[in-house]
């Protein structure tokens, strides 16, 4: 192959452009009109470097003595070819509002410059004329293809970051939610297999069966972390509203706090995101009941209507302004959890804490059905 399948290909057709000034030149002139000629050339290349290697406002200044030289050459020289180069650097050119000035000041110097040659020397120009409308052509859609070239480029960039920027997000997201599932799920257990542990250790002396009796419990809960720890981790647990209610109430009756349960969970209609969300939020405030909260007796409601549904999770303990002078860990991640779900978090302390979670049903559940 004579040229390679290469963008530098396009090095071959600059360097047949660059030759073509100079042998125009030398065919039949004079060598003063050459010397001026060569001069002429040279320091339009020296521009053109120039243009490429400037910043800010100078760049136009470059552009500008290259649109002069282009002039010159074509008005003593019939040579109208270097405007290519000149529309090939516009198009180049960043700044949208600079790119359509010189834009248009090149196309109107060129046309005007070339109708001013055809009045000097018909004859060269009407022998060229072939040639001049494809340099005319050129000088008109070569700026415009290299600028909407480079803006394409541009985007299809810009784009690539925001994928990579996404897709950075997803991970840091996700290891959140690891994260938040791993430290609600641990926090309970390990909260039991404590009161348990203590309760254990009561009875030892006292009741030897019933300190048994707690030890394999205590055994039983390990194990059911462990589960729900490798099924978190691989993303495969959806975790049921009714079957988390039994482990709150295992939990609350070893810590000694009374439980009761308002409302039908059996009979509830939602999609299994917010059954999951819920059953998290109830997870992560039954433990901080146990761990915190001092409380006798707990009372959690929930309920649903056709737009919404309400979990309320109330004690009768200290309160969260005497426990918690700031949100921790466990509430903040209830409403990242809420808030993807465009849910509520209200906190109240009277004394005791009440937290009443909200969830719009609008949008993903309709007409009864679970989507």
């Amino acid at each position: 192959m004579i040229f390679p399948k290469s963008k530098w290909i396009s090095i071959y057709i600059w360097v047949i452009f660059c030759i073509l000034p100079f042998y125009f030149l030398v065919r039949t002139l004079s060598p003063i009109q050459i010397f001026f000629g060569v001069v002429l050339i040279l320091l339009y290349f020296l521009s053109y470097y120039f243009s490429y290697h400037s910043k800010n406002g100078l760049v136009y200044m470059w552009v500008s003595f290259g649109m002069a030289l282009n002039i010159l050459m074509t008005l003593f020289y019939g040579y109208v070819y270097l405007s290519i180069f000149t529309s090939f650097f516009i198009g180049n050119i960043k700044n949208t509002v600079g790119f359509y000035i010189m834009y248009g000041l090149h196309i109107g110097f060129t046309i005007l410059s070339i109708a001013a040659g055809y009045f000097i020397e018909l004859e060269s120009f009407l022998n060229q004329t072939p040639f001049i409308i494809i340099t005319v052509v050129g000088v008109v859609i070569l700026p415009i293809a290299i600028y909407s070239r480079n803006k394409q480029e541009n985007l299809e960039g810009e784009l690539e970051s925001a994928k990579e920027r996404i897709s950075e997000l997803i991970i840091h997201e996700e290891r959140q939610r690891i994260a938040r599932d791993l430290h609600d799920t641990l926090g309970q257990k390990l909260s039991m297999i404590g009161l348990k542990s203590d309760l254990a250790s009561r009875l030892v002396e006292k009741n030897p069966k019933a300190a048994i009796q707690e030890i394999q419990e205590i055994r039983h809960t390990a194990r059911i972390a462990l589960k729900e720890v490798r099924e978190l981790v691989s993303n495969m647990k959806a975790v049921k509203l009714s079957e988390e209610c039994i482990r709150v109430e295992e939990i609350l009756k070893a810590a000694g706090i009374s439980y009761q349960l308002k409302g039908d969970i059996h009979q509830l209609k939602i999609p299994v995101l917010v059954e999951n969300v819920l059953s998290m939020c109830l997870k992560e405030a039954v433990t901080n009941i146990v761990k915190h909260s001092g409380a006798k007796h707990c009372i959690i409601e929930i309920q649903q209507n056709q737009n919404e549904v309400m979990l309320m999770i109330q004690d009768d303990g200290k309160g969260i302004n005497e426990n918690m002078g700031h949100e921790g860990n466990g509430l903040k991640g209830m409403r990242e959890r809420l808030e993807f779900i465009n849910g509520t978090l209200m906190i109240e302390s009277n004394p005791g804490v009440t937290l009443t979670i909200t969830i719009p049903l609008t949008i993903t559940h309709q007409g009864g059905n679970v989507i």
